[in-house]
């Protein structure tokens, strides 16, 4: 008999991934559990913890994959303020529970330090690239403060839906000096 093939990490790690953000946003954070992912994806714990040292890392994950999704919508939207920032707000609202894990959530995730992954990178500078004549990063931080104010305010419903595009329109015209 040949030994068994050892397993793709990566491909794993994927699914545990995937599984984590599908049961997160369904149920919400307090169902994901190493028991419970391990039922759904049909394995044993000890195989989940060979690829997620424990629950934290898995939503360390969990937030950097939301990053670099969040990074890919804001570069997929024409390079100015208004499509970009609507990118994130559009973001946020379809993905609430992985918009937890990214901002909410302890995390061991660096922010605005040299060891700051590149997806958290990348989704600044999708923000920061629509401000180039500020010179430096500090529109870009408004900006991205005001988005994460809207949107989280959004999402706990303290804020009317109905009014949303007209606080992105405000928004937009104090950042733009319009």
């Amino acid at each position: 008999m040949s030994p068994r093939p050892a397993p793709d990490l990566n491909l794993r790690r994927d699914q545990v991934i995937r599984a984590t953000r599908a049961v997160a946003e369904s149920e919400g954070w307090a169902a994901v559990t190493m028991r419970r992912l391990a039922g759904e994806l049909g394995v044993t714990q000890p195989v989940l913890y060979s690829a997620f040292a424990g629950r934290q890392a898995l939503i360390d994950a969990v937030a950097l994959a939301g990053f670099a999704d969040l990074a890919a919508a804001i570069e997929a939207a024409e390079v100015a303020p208004g499509p970009r920032m609507r990118a994130y707000l559009d973001f946020a609202a379809a993905h609430p529970r992985v918009y937890e894990a990214m901002f909410s959530m302890s995390s061991g995730l660096s922010f605005a330090t040299e060891e700051t992954p590149e997806p958290l990178q990348r989704a600044f500078a999708g923000i920061r690239d629509v401000f180039p004549e500020a010179g430096d990063d500090v529109r870009a931080e408004v900006a991205w403060a005001a988005l994460h104010g809207l949107a989280t305010l959004q999402a706990s419903g303290r804020l009317p839906a109905d009014r949303a595009p007209a606080r992105l329109d405000l928004a937009l015209r104090m950042l733009t000096h319009q």
